[in-house]
């Protein structure tokens, strides 16, 4: 990481930050040990994920695929646990 990708970090998480508030991407997980990137999005196909992937301002230095999910699931799907007054 050099000094010009840190320096697009913040523009970077504000593109995301959007795709967030418009439910395009449900979630965003970085590793700094493996600099890994999971980013789980809603699209109608791969070719829109990769036209998304594209607009980041640190497009040019990422190496990914995209890949189709059959089942995603999580406790921020399930419906809320019932408390008893």
């Amino acid at each position: 990481m050099d000094e010009q990708f840190m320096t697009l970090i913040p523009s970077h998480r504000t593109y995301i930050n959007h795709l967030i508030n418009k439910a395009i991407i449900d979630s965003y997980a970085v590793s700094m040990e493996s600099q890994t990137c999971w980013i789980t999005m809603n699209t109608a196909s791969k070719e829109i994920a990769d036209a998304h992937l594209s607009k980041s301002p640190l497009y040019k230095y990422w190496n990914y695929t995209i890949e189709e999910l059959f089942v995603y699931d999580g406790q921020h799907y399930r419906w809320p646990a019932l408390q008893l007054n």
